[in-house]
């Protein structure tokens, strides 16, 4: 039997079954809290996130949050730092230390990934995402005010677009 797990609670041990945690979307990107700091006490946070052909995560960085990106299946644009633009394919995996310049671009229909972080950075993807059914149209854009103050609250700065994007 499925333990369900209050997002805010520490709880130690737990298990969820397949498309359990909470769910909230991000425009076209559905986002799915597997673990936050609040369920593994302050260590990690732990996210499943599925987008289509064409979302962007322009390039930015954050100071004090390590972030690690892994492919589960898709394909991804990935860029890291002063790298060239790395093809990121089931089972690639790229890591984001501290302060280094990262972002991302979906290039099949679709793709599923997780993100490992920071409990404070986990907060982040919560704040530039609504819960599910907190919309009628869950694939509504979330508004740039949104993600300017989460940037704000988070310490997230961006730097510019992904190439041969027009996206800020």
């Amino acid at each position: 039997m499925a333990m369900m797990v209050d997002q805010d609670q520490v709880l130690g041990a737990y298990f969820l079954e397949p498309g359990q945690g909470e769910l909230r979307h991000s425009g076209r990107t559905r986002t799915r809290f597997l673990a936050t700091g609040g369920t593994t006490g302050g260590a990690f946070a732990l996210i499943d996130e599925t987008a289509c052909r064409g979302e962007i995560v322009p390039l930015h960085r954050h100071a004090a949050d390590i972030e690690a990106l892994y492919v589960i299946e898709g394909e991804l644009s990935v860029l890291l730092e002063c790298l060239p633009c790395q093809t990121a394919t089931a089972g690639a995996f790229a890591h984001f230390a501290p302060g280094a310049v990262h972002g991302f671009r979906v290039e099949s229909e679709t793709a599923r990934y997780l993100l490992f972080t920071t409990p404070h950075h986990g907060e982040f993807y919560r704040a530039i995402s609504k819960a599910s059914g907190e919309t009628e149209d869950p694939g509504a854009p979330i508004g740039d005010e949104t993600i300017m103050t989460a940037c704000r609250d988070y310490d997230v700065e961006f730097i510019g677009p992904f190439p041969g994007s027009a996206t800020p």
